[in-house]
């Protein structure tokens, strides 16, 4: 038997670190090849890790809610005894791990990155160099370690977090963790004794600020939230934003839409409003490339596609995420409408890939869902143009001569100003414009 340990890998698109987010196994668990371990979150997207290796969870190294470097230990599995431990009783199962053949673990392959899985037969792939400064064998030659008197208690931010809500002193709690560091068991087993002196009580300077009622709260600024900030930062102070505006009449399109809607026999392919925007969006872009296109610094030049990856900002409850339509513009409506849907479905499950959100050339983000008339959106970085769509409004509005209730909108487009050119932009707004208030009319611009 022998005991290997697991990395955090590296999860593609430059990623360093993820969070932790949940173990899907605990210590003692049997698992097979390619089982869900765990979910971790990256600054894109929740990520699923299947087991590398087939055996017994021996040690999870990361409590959820941890944030782990690229290549930093999560797990160990006993390999090669996964049936002795099916068989044998709970209660004799050993704690400890024990000592590692280290010539054998030297000479076992690596598990794969995450999402393509691990290999049942690995006999023929090339062995791996251990990367320098990971880890990949240790020994356990204890099973307790307790904190030392005098030193600052060894705990993960959520253990502290909960020690705080509950008052309770870490430093009067003994540690079962490696090198002593105080778990969430811990912290529950000490609550759960007959009664807690009242001296490991927390003082009031460790006080929750997070609690109810309470005037600040205090949340970590990390995964989904830091990505983005990082994001808007980056755009807001690299590229030149100017942004241009137009109110139209959408009365045509919310005809039309409610004619598509009846004649439509599944709901996945059933068009929206952002739809048809966003179908207007891939036409326009032909009589005005600049606004799909990008400012390459490094090359001195600017990019124009040939192509529609279209960005459609999604609002998470993880944070905004922006999921790319890959060749948008050779989609019919039916086809964009499931694509537009799915992808929202799976960014509100927070199971886009990280591959996913990138590659994007122009985006499209729908204000008006959140009942707003308009905004001044941000670039996404590296692009050269993004739409705001409004929220459609009954109200008075010039018909034919006359006034009359109209369904009205407004469209805001940011764009790049060393790319596009204010006339470059307004023209490419406008298209959009004229077809949302005469869909007939994209006949003159294909």
């Amino acid at each position: 038997m022998t005991v290997k340990e697991f990395a955090l890998p590296d999860l593609g698109e430059g990623l360093t670190e993820s969070e932790l987010v949940s173990w899907k196994v605990a210590v003692g668990d049997t698992v097979q090849l390619n089982q869900i371990i765990a979910e971790v979150e990256t600054a894109k997207a929740l990520v699923e890790l299947p087991a590398p290796y087939e055996g017994r969870v021996s040690q999870l190294f990361v409590e959820p809610g941890v944030t782990v470097a690229v290549g930093e230990r999560i797990v160990a599995f006993e390999v090669g005894a996964a049936e002795d431990a099916a068989e044998e009783p709970a209660a004799e199962r050993p704690e400890v791990a024990p000592a590692v053949d280290a010539a054998a673990t030297a000479d076992a392959p690596e598990p794969n990155l995450v999402g393509y899985g691990a290999k049942a037969d690995s006999a023929t792939r090339p062995q791996r160099r251990a990367r320098p400064g990971i880890v990949t064998v240790s020994v356990q030659t204890e099973t307790k370690r307790h904190t030392v008197a005098g030193e600052r208690p060894r705990a993960t931010p959520p253990v502290r977090k909960l020690a705080r809500e509950r008052g309770v002193d870490l430093a009067s709690i003994p540690g079962t963790g490696e090198r002593g560091l105080v778990t969430r068991h811990d912290v529950e087993a000490f609550l759960a004794a007959p009664a807690a002196p009242a001296a490991h009580l927390a003082t009031s300077a460790e006080t929750p600020s997070a609690v109810p009622g309470a005037r600040e709260t205090r949340i970590p600024i990390k995964g989904v939230r830091k990505a983005t900030a990082d994001a808007m930062v980056r755009s807001a102070f690299t590229a030149p934003q100017a942004t241009v505006f137009l109110t139209v009449d959408a009365t045509p399109t919310m005809e039309l839409l409610d004619r598509l809607r009846a004649g439509t026999d599944t709901r996945e392919r059933r068009p929206g409003l952002l739809t048809v925007i966003a179908k207007a969006l891939c036409i326009a872009v032909r009589r005005t490339p600049e606004v799909n296109a990008s400012w390459d610094d490094a090359a001195q030049e600017i990019v124009q596609f040939g192509y529609v990856n279209l960005g459609i900002a999604a609002a998470t409850p993880r944070g905004l995420v922006v999921p790319t339509i890959r060749d948008a513009d050779a989609l019919g409506l039916g086809d964009l409408a499931a694509s537009i849907r799915s992808l929202a479905e799976t960014a509100r499950a927070g199971r886009t890939s990280p591959e996913a959100m990138s590659g994007g050339t122009i985006t499209i983000t729908n204000v008006g869902v959140f009942g707003v008339d308009a905004g001044t959106p941000i670039l996404t970085p590296g692009e050269a143009a993004i739409l705001a769509v409004g929220a459609v409004r009954r109200q008075p509005w010039e018909h034919r001569g006359d006034i009359a209730l109209r369904d009205v909108l407004t469209l805001a487009l940011s764009f790049d100003h060393r790319v596009v050119d204010g006339e470059q932009a307004a023209r490419f707004i406008a298209d959009i414009g004229r077809i949302v208030a005469d869909p007939a009319s994209v006949i003159a611009l294909v």
